[in-house]
C-alpha cells in the first residue's frame, strides 16, 4: 500500500516514478509524468506579477499538475465553476492570468505549460500556512464572494476522509461524474487520491453508459459523484461487470431521495456513502443508509460539533479559523449524530447546483422591467426554481406588447452567463401585486400557490374600489381540459366560476364562505387557446356580478353570493 502523504510533501518527497497517477483514454500516466507537467506549468506561472491566477480544466490529471505547479511557483489558485461570461466578467479584477479550457478573452491573458526551462530545480515544501485554493459561494448574502482554503485545510480533509473510509474503499482507480472545480470534487476526486497514492480517472464520466464501461474495466473502483446522476441511472444498460468491480460510491451535492436509494442497490450493487458538506465548510458529515433509511448523519474524524436550538455549529482543522463555524442548515441531534431539518438562509440546491435566489432577483430587479419580483423553489417529481415578478411600468409595456412569454425570455436572458443552464429558471408568473398575508407580508405559501396549475394567467386591465376587468389566456395546457373533451376542448362552467370566485377574492375584501349563484347563464363555449376578458362588479357588501366575454361573443354571466361563515 502506497505512503498517505502530506500534501506539502508530494512532490518534494516523491514517489517512485512509475507509481500510477491518472488514467487517460487507457493510457497510465505515472508520477513522473506528474513531477515533469507540474514543473512546466511552475515555470509558466512563475512569470505572473500577481498572486491569484485561475484555474479551470476538464482533465482532472492536467488539473492536478497545473495546480500543483501554481502552489510551487507561489500562486493562489482560484477554482470557478464555469467560465460562462459573468464569471471571466468577475475573474477580470481577481486574478492576473488564467489557465486552462478558457474562451479567448482580451482581459484575461492565458497561461499554457510550455518547455521546461528548470527542469533540474529540486521541489521544495510549501508552506502549509498559504493559501492554496480560492472556490466561490454565494453566502448568505447572494453576491459571489471567495472561500479561501490553506494547504494544512486541504491536507487535513483529506487526512479525515483516508480516516474515515479508507478501510471500506480499494486500491483501484477513482472515477468521477462532477467536477473538480468545487471542493467535494476537489477533494474526493483529486488531492484524496493523490496523498494516498490511488490513481484517478482523468476524465469525467458524464453519461451513464461511460459510466457503466468504466466501471466495468477497472477492478475495485470507487465512484465519486452526486444524486442527479444517481437517481437518473438507466436500468436497461448492462451493469453486471461494473457491479462486480465497483468498492465505493460516494455520492454529495444534496440527500438522495429515498426513491433514488433501491435505484442504486438495483443498478450499482450498493447505497452510496452520502456526504454533507459545504464551500465553507468542506467535507464534516457521512451517512449510509441501508435497512435504515433514516440514518443519521455522523461526524468525520477530527470534526467537533454542537447544537442548539436546531443551530449547528462545527469546528475542524480544515474548517477556517479556530473558532466555532455556524451551519446555514437547521439540525436535531440523535445517535451521536444529527438528522437535517432544512436550510435556514436562501441559498438552494438545484440538481446539485448552489443557487442564490437572492441574487436571482438582485439582478431581476436592477433589469427596469421589474417592480417586484421573489424567487422560490417548486416542488415536485423534480425542484425547479419559480420566479414571481410584478412588471414595472416598463415590463407591463411590453407584456402588453409583445406577450407574456416574450417578457419572461427576456429576463431570462438576464440570468445567461450568471446560471449554469440546468437551473435557469423556466416558471414565471407576473401578477399585478405580490400575495400578501393579514400582516403585509408576502409568505412562499402565498407565492408558490401562484404557480398552481388551476390558476390561468391573468393581466389586470383595470382595478377600481368597485370594479375590476381582467384579460385571462385560456391555456390549452389547463388541466380542466383534461377529458372535457378528447378531440374538441371545451372549459367546463364550473371551472369558469372557480375563476370568477378566485379572482374576486384577490382584487376584493369579500365574506369567508360561498353562498350561491344568482341569474347564471352560459351564452357561448369557450375552447382552448382563447383568450377571455372577465369584468367583476360589486353587488353589494356580499356579492360580485361578473361578465366572461372574448372578442367575438359573450360566454357567460351571473352573479355570486357569499355568506359570513357561522
Amino acid at each position: 500500500m502506497a505512503e498517505f502523504v502530506d500534501l506539502n510533501a508530494l512532490l518534494a518527497h516523491g514517489r517512485v516514478a512509475d507509481a500510477a497517477l491518472a488514467w487517460r483514454a487507457g493510457r497510465s500516466l505515472d508520477f513522473s509524468w506528474f513531477a515533469l507537467t507540474a514543473a512546466a506549468w511552475r515555470d509558466a506561472f512563475a512569470g505572473v506579477a500577481g498572486e491569484r491566477v485561475a484555474l479551470y480544466f476538464e482533465d482532472s490529471a492536467e488539473f492536478a499538475a497545473a495546480l500543483f505547479g501554481a502552489w510551487h511557483a507561489g500562486k493562489q489558485a482560484v477554482l470557478p465553476a464555469d467560465v460562462l461570461p459573468d464569471t471571466r466578467h468577475r475573474l477580470r479584477t481577481l486574478v492576473a492570468a488564467v489557465a486552462g479550457d478558457f474562451p479567448v478573452d482580451a482581459a484575461l491573458p492565458r497561461l499554457h505549460a510550455g518547455a521546461l526551462v528548470n527542469a533540474t530545480a529540486p521541489w521544495t515544501m510549501l508552506d502549509p500556512g498559504a493559501i492554496a485554493v480560492h472556490v466561490f459561494t454565494s453566502g448568505s448574502t447572494g453576491a459571489p464572494t471567495l472561500i479561501a482554503k490553506t494547504i494544512a485545510q486541504l491536507y487535513a480533509e483529506t487526512r479525515a476522509l483516508d480516516a474515515a473510509f479508507a478501510a471500506r474503499i480499494g486500491r483501484g482507480c477513482v472515477h468521477a461524474s462532477v467536477t473538480h472545480q468545487h471542493l467535494y470534487g476537489l477533494a474526493f476526486r483529486l488531492l484524496w487520491p493523490l496523498a494516498a497514492g490511488r490513481p484517478f480517472a482523468a476524465t469525467r464520466l458524464q453519461f451513464p453508459e461511460d459510466l457503466a464501461a468504466a466501471l466495468a474495466a477497472t477492478p475495485d473502483a470507487v465512484l465519486i459523484t452526486s444524486p442527479a446522476q444517481l437517481k437518473r441511472l438507466p436500468e436497461q444498460i448492462d451493469w453486471a461487470r461494473a457491479r462486480s468491480h465497483l468498492s465505493a460510491v460516494f455520492s454529495s451535492g444534496g440527500p438522495l431521495s429515498e426513491t433514488a436509494l433501491p435505484l442504486c442497490a438495483r443498478v450499482l450493487g450498493r447505497v452510496p456513502i452520502e456526504i454533507y458538506g459545504s464551500s465553507e465548510t468542506g467535507a464534516v458529515a457521512w451517512r449510509e443508509r441501508r435497512a435504515a433509511l433514516d440514518a443519521p448523519w455522523q461526524p468525520l474524524p477530527g470534526l467537533e460539533l454542537r447544537i442548539a436550538e436546531q443551530q449547528m455549529e462545527l469546528r475542524a482543522p480544515w474548517i477556517a479559523g479556530s473558532d466555532w463555524q455556524r451551519s446555514a442548515d437547521r439540525v436535531a441531534a440523535r445517535d451521536g449524530g444529527f438528522d437535517l431539518l432544512g436550510r435556514g438562509d436562501r441559498i438552494v440546491k438545484i440538481e446539485e447546483k448552489r443557487v442564490s435566489l437572492q441574487g436571482i432577483e438582485h439582478t431581476l430587479a436592477a433589469s427596469g422591467l421589474v417592480a417586484e419580483v421573489r424567487a422560490l423553489v417548486l416542488s415536485g417529481e423534480r425542484e425547479r426554481i419559480g420566479v414571481v415578478v410584478v412588471p414595472s411600468e416598463a415590463g407591463w409595456q411590453r407584456h402588453d406588447r409583445e406577450g407574456r412569454r416574450a417578457l419572461a425570455n427576456a429576463l431570462r436572458n438576464l440570468l445567461v452567463g450568471t446560471l449554469e443552464t440546468v437551473v435557469l429558471p423556466r416558471h414565471w408568473r407576473f401578477p399585478w401585486a405580490l400575495p400578501t398575508n393579514a400582516t403585509g407580508k408576502t409568505s412562499e405559501a402565498a407565492l408558490s400557490r401562484l404557480f398552481d396549475p388551476r390558476r390561468p394567467h391573468a393581466r389586470l386591465l383595470e382595478h377600481g374600489a368597485d370594479a375590476a376587468t381582467l384579460r385571462i389566456e385560456v391555456a390549452a395546457s389547463s388541466p380542466f381540459f383534461d377529458g372535457h373533451f378528447a378531440g374538441a376542448p371545451i372549459l367546463p362552467g364550473v371551472t369558469q366560476i372557480d375563476w370568477v370566485i378566485r379572482f374576486a377574492r384577490e382584487l376584493f375584501a369579500l365574506p369567508a364562505e360561498f353562498a350561491r349563484i344568482e341569474h347564471l347563464k352560459f351564452h357561448d363555449w369557450i375552447g382552448a387557446g382563447t383568450e377571455i376578458t372577465l369584468t367583476l362588479e360589486r353587488a353589494g357588501a356580499d356579492g360580485i356580478g361578473f361578465r366572461i366575454a372574448s372578442a367575438e361573443r359573450a360566454h357567460a354571466s351571473g352573479r355570486v353570493r357569499f355568506a359570513v361563515a357561522p
